[in-house]
């Protein structure tokens, strides 16, 4: 269910942030709005509230509905988060299943030839019309396909009524007439195999066996929506256009708004640009998506050396649409319940030495298909017929005995909590994600309502008495039976039998192995260790025009606080402490790696995992933990109910860190599985390679061998972490929903209560970038032979003093990617999502880069070299154009517009701001040293840091290819117009 904004109020911060001066010459002159126009022809609309019809739950009054005499519907909303921007959702009812055997992918390939051009705009010129407005490519205007359906996405920032009228015109030409001709199909066809040939291999594979497994006789069990490179190719214009008119009609269109202006409007400009719409041909049937078959085989196995072992189950029962009543959801809450409480189970099992590392339970209506009790299993290395038995009998536990009324109402507080957070931050949810609920409501054929209202259907069940024991145990009982039952398992190496191994393990006997349940004993917070006296406050001031307040504790400890009520609901709470990876080893590998994975699983003093989640029981309370460049980090988003307590356990983690062993064990044995995936992909490569490679192999960043896994002990890592978590002085920073008094008198009693902490060396140790090399350094992989991977990178710098200059390495970055997006992907087809970015380390001086990374066939890999040098040395060599720029810089500022609305954002800008006052003051010129960038400042800084005789380029090429490695003459490639 979808749920409600109500007020917005932006932050004295955001203020501040959005009222920052600009220089007079670079004030771009305003042209006067053209005027929409008013004569829209007067069209009868059937205002009734249509997806309600069915259901009994209460409409959402925030919505407002409409349907055209064309078949076409809309629902559209007010809403002010962030402030100005208009979310706008074309969902098309749509998607792979609706494509014959010779169409697949041809629902997908529309989506691509939609944005490509159309009827109201020439070839790519959609992309430069929405940047103008403000909006990102990728992220502001983008769309998904699923197998039944295909969402348009365009989110437009400080939205105009021109603008929005204009954006709508070009969705309904994208809509009613896409060019569908061979010649732009031909165009676009690399691209959309460039999209097919970049997804992860061993994946892909896997879910392709999944879904031809669970679904068998179902039409789903082979309609990927990217298609196959038979159908793909084969594609013409007529063919396409046959499918687009079949399917692309008003009555199988819902236009969904939900933005910063008055939703009478949003209906005027629909009714204005959709009402012409007209179908093409007859109205067809939706076609017949099946039902489970059980007569297909029960099970499957799949050899795949680029994943871990996995066993993944189903229990499928027929899809039916019901109508979407109160009644329907409280059943279904029970069930979700009872899915829960078995995962909590699965997940105890796990975390004490189980035969796997993790196993979840899920229960989905998947593409109106069937109705799936799933069940994902990560067994333990070469321990999956054992991890398979070991789940099953939890669950056949769970279907024998019931559940207690204390195991119950721990689901419940937690569901309680969950539903009662939407309620209490619905003010302040995004437009953006209102609309996406909305379309997902319409794909699965439910409804939306206010949080209120699904809270108190919520509460209503609960004082039905519908969580009891008994039902609990029939809900149980219910999701793992059905009309299919489904299992399929990869492992990495060919075992023998798998299949019939599978088929064993699934009928096994498991009586004998269910054990007995652990039982949680009541932990409340005064079974934390004991802090000391809370510490005196020696100084507390305000930092003016920002309304932050910093307040320094006698222990050392330094507060940064901002009050931001405009937030409703949301608190976030930070620790940094220590020195992050300038504390790590830099002569030796360490065992930095698991920290992630099991320091917080450690507990806390005499309190375990599961004492801690026993604590947090329906409660928002939690903890994070990170490494960044100069600090360790840890970091919970908590309530303002909640996040006094929330500073305790904090503040208790840093000074009484528990030291467990299984912890330890899933750790190593979640790090060997993933190394499995390392090579498979050139993605796997660069995941598990570039960090290091970077800083010339600083063992930091390096990732982990197997052998150095498996060397791990318990009393390796406290060795290295005891002292770390005790080093260094602290930054505490609570932003959000607070007051600032109370936050005070919180911190003072827990961190403002912890002892002294040692000090930490001030010097950071260099991190040095690869020299240069003519030839590019050469790794492989053992994916298919048709994927590979490129990257070029140049040194930049690093530090608060420069931080100007990081921002302009940001717009020059995103001008980089465009042009190669550009070039590269448009007019060459060699790459479906080349990017490049900039990372600039303000905690130390030095290891910041830009960098350019892409996905390429194997033969293409010197032409992303090529095409890459060309727009950097175009980039020293001629100043960019103003329209160009400021297609660049406008969608920049927008993110940052929306990003200054949320306390997340000013609690990344200001990390390390309390020992490094710099940091705080850099905040107050972040807007305008992005919209005062000249192009003569980004020629300066492109001439300063893209110098050919330093970049540093790597190929990830397939066991057995290889790469044009000597420098070549340019190419040139006309740029495209196109996107998609």
């Amino acid at each position: 269910m979808a749920f409600p904004t109500r007020v917005f109020r932006v932050s004295a911060l955001a203020v501040a942030f959005l009222t920052a001066p600009l220089s007079a010459q670079q004030k771009a002159p305003t042209a006067a709005p053209a005027a929409v126009n008013p004569s829209t022809p007067a069209v009868p609309v059937d205002t009734a509230a249509w997806l309600y019809k069915g259901s009994d739950i209460a409409p959402d009054p925030a919505w407002s509905f409409g349907t055209l005499p064309n078949g076409l519907r809309y629902a559209v909303r007010k809403n002010g988060v962030p402030p100005g921007q208009v979310a706008v959702r074309v969902a098309m009812d749509v998607g792979s299943l609706y494509e014959t055997d010779s169409e697949r992918g041809f629902a997908h390939f529309i989506e691509h030839l939609s944005f490509r051009s159309s009827a109201y705009v020439p070839d790519g010129e959609a992309k430069r019309v929405w940047q103008r407005l403000g909006a990102t490519f990728g992220s502001d205007s983008n769309a998904t396909t699923t197998p039944t359906q295909t969402l348009y996405k365009l989110d437009l920032p400080a939205a105009t009524e021109q603008g929005l009228d204009e954006s709508l015109h070009i969705l309904s030409g994208m809509m009613a007439a896409p060019v569908l001709s061979d010649a732009s199909v031909a165009a676009e066809r690399p691209v959309v195999l460039a999209e097919r040939r970049e997804q992860p291999g061993p994946q892909v594979k896997f879910a392709d066996a999944l879904r031809e497994t669970f679904y068998a006789g179902q039409p789903l069990a082979e309609r990927s929506p990217i298609g196959t490179e038979k159908t793909l190719g084969a594609a013409t214009g007529a063919t396409v256009k046959a499918f687009h008119d079949r399917w692309y009609r008003p009555s199988r269109a819902v236009v969904i708004v939900s933005g910063d202006m008055d939703p009478a409007l949003f209906a005027r400009l629909i009714v204005k640009n959709f009402a012409g719409w007209q179908p093409i041909g007859p109205d067809v049937p939706a076609p017949d998506f099946g039902k489970p078959d059980p007569t297909k085989p029960a099970t499957s196995s799949l050899v795949e050396p680029g994943m871990p072992a996995i066993v993944a189950t189903a229990v499928l029962r027929p899809w039916k649409y019901q109508d979407d009543t109160i009644l329907f959801n409280q059943k279904r809450m029970v069930d979700t319940v009872a899915a829960r409480l078995v995962s909590r189970r699965l997940e105890q099992r796990a975390r004490f030495g189980g035969s796997f590392l993790q196993a979840q339970v899920s229960v989905d209506d998947e593409s109106r298909s069937a109705n799936v009790t799933s069940t994902q299993i990560v067994p333990v290395t070469g321990q999956w017929e054992a991890a398979l038995k070991d789940v099953r009998a939890v669950i056949a536990d769970a279907m024998a005995t019931a559940p207690t009324q204390v195991e119950i109402d721990r689901e419940l507080a937690d569901y309680d909590t969950v539903m009662r957070t939407i309620v209490e931050t619905s003010r302040v949810e995004a437009g953006a994600k209102q609309a996406d609920d909305m379309a997902s409501a319409l794909d699965i054929r439910e409804t939306t309502t206010s949080p209120e209202t699904s809270y108190a259907i919520f509460k209503d069940a609960r004082a039905k008495t519908m969580f009891t024991p008994e039902t609990v145990l029939a809900s149980t009982r219910r999701i793992f039976q059905g009309d299919a039952t489904r299992a399929i398992v990869t492992t990495p190496t060919a075992d023998g039998g798998s299949t019939a191994r599978l088929d064993a393990a699934l009928k096994a006997d498991v009586s004998g192995l269910i054990g007995k349940r652990r039982v949680q004993a009541a932990v409340t917070f005064d079974d934390l260790p004991k802090l000391g006296a809370p510490s005196a406050i020696v100084s507390r001031r305000t930092i003016e025009k920002l309304g932050l307040e910093q307040v320094d504790f006698a222990n050392g400890v330094r507060l940064l606080i901002f009050a931001n009520t405009g937030e409703t609901g949301r608190v976030y709470v930070r620790t940094r402490f220590g020195s992050g990876y300038a504390a790590l080893p830099t002569d030796r590998p360490s065992n930095a790696w698991a920290a992630d994975l099991a320091l917080v699983a450690m507990g806390v003093g005499k309190l375990d995992q599961g004492d801690l989640e026993q604590l947090s029981a329906g409660r928002r309370i939690g903890l994070d933990f990170g490494i960044d460049e100069d600090a360790f980090l840890l970091a919970a988003m908590t309530s303002p109910a909640d996040y006094k307590d929330e500073l305790r356990l904090m503040a208790a983690k840093l000074e009484y860190p528990r030291w467990d062993r299984a912890p330890i064990l899933r750790a190593k044995a979640g790090a060997l599985a993933a190394q499995a995936t390392a090579s498979s992909s050139p993605t796997g490569v660069l995941q598990r390679d570039l960090e290091g490679l970077l800083r010339d192999g600083d063992p930091r960043w390096a990732t982990p061998t197997p052998e150095q896994i498996d060397a791990l002990t318990r009393r390796k890592f406290r060795k290295l972490w005891k002292p770390l978590m005790k080093s260094g002085a602290i930054e505490l920073s609570v932003f959000g929903d607070v007051k600032v008094d109370e936050v005070i008198a919180a911190a003072q009693a827990s961190f403002g209560a912890m002892k002294p902490r040692q000090p930490v060396p001030l010097e950071k140790p260099p991190v040095r970038f690869p020299a240069h090399v003519a030839t590019p350094v050469t790794l492989t992989h053992d994916g298919p032979a048709t994927q590979a991977a490129a990257v070029i990178a140049w040194p930049t710098g690093g530090g608060i003093a420069e931080v100007r200059t990081s921002r302009q390495l940001d717009i020059l970055a995103q001008v980089f990617g465009d042009r190669l997006f550009e070039r590269l992907r448009q007019t060459a087809g060699a790459s479906y999502s080349p990017s490049v970015q900039s990372q600039w380390p303000v905690g130390r001086l030095t290891g910041g880069r830009i960098m350019a990374i892409g996905q390429v066939e194997p033969d293409k890999v010197d032409l992303f070299f090529r095409l890459s040098r060309e727009i950097a040395a175009d980039l020293v060599k001629t100043p960019i154009a103003a329209d160009e720029l400021e297609r660049i810089v406008g969608p920049m500022k927008q993110q940052l517009m929306r990003a200054s609305t949320s306390s997340q954002f000013w609690l990344s800008q200001m990390g390390g701001g309390a020992y490094d006052p710099r940091r705080i003051s850099a905040v107050r010129t972040v807007l305008a040293d992005l919209v005062q960038a000249t192009p003569a400042d980004l020629q300066s800084v492109a001439a300063r840091y893209l110098r050919p005789d330093r970049d540093w380029t790597l190929a990830v090429v397939p066991k057995g290819g290889g790469v044009v490695a000597a420098p070549t003459p340019p190419v040139s490639v006309a740029p495209s117009r196109t996107a998609d």
